[in-house]
């Protein structure tokens, strides 16, 4: 087993399937581009409530960031040549939804006028004079 994070497209709707215990589950292809110029697919499986929700609410085409278990695989397409693709078990999903809500988040966390952020009240905190901290020699590596 392999942790990774792939980064792409959603190829096709994701779905969502029923396991044998009557637990809900989303099934993904997406494709990711690869560092030749090709694509590589990726085939997503999710069991946990919060990846099967993200996913289910994409479509077609839609970007998504994506966390989970690898597996390498093989597959060949009409012409007889073999392919590389990956499994992903994935559970953490990112989509343009979760980061606008993430800056929305944050936006609303600053600091109201008059008082100050964290990296400011550090920065006040912090010694004026720095020149005893560098003492100019050389660094032996």
């Amino acid at each position: 087993m392999i942790d990774g994070l792939v980064g792409g497209k959603l190829y096709g709707q994701p779905t969502q399937r029923i396991s044998k215990t009557g637990k809900p589950f989303a099934i993904a292809k997406v494709r990711a581009a690869a560092g030749d110029g090709e694509s590589l697919f990726v085939n997503v499986i999710a069991f946990d409530d919060e990846p099967v929700a993200a996913l289910l609410g994409l479509g077609d085409g839609d970007s998504v960031a994506l966390a989970g278990s690898l597996t390498p695989k093989v597959w060949t397409d009409k012409e007889g040549n073999t392919r590389p693709s990956l499994d992903m078990v994935a559970h953490q999903v990112l989509t343009a939804y979760h980061v606008n809500r993430k800056r929305k988040a944050m936006h609303q966390d600053s600091p109201a006028p008059g008082q100050h952020s964290k990296d400011e009240a550090w920065q006040a905190r912090a010694p004026q004079e720095r020149s005893e901290l560098d003492s100019d020699d050389p660094m032996d590596w």
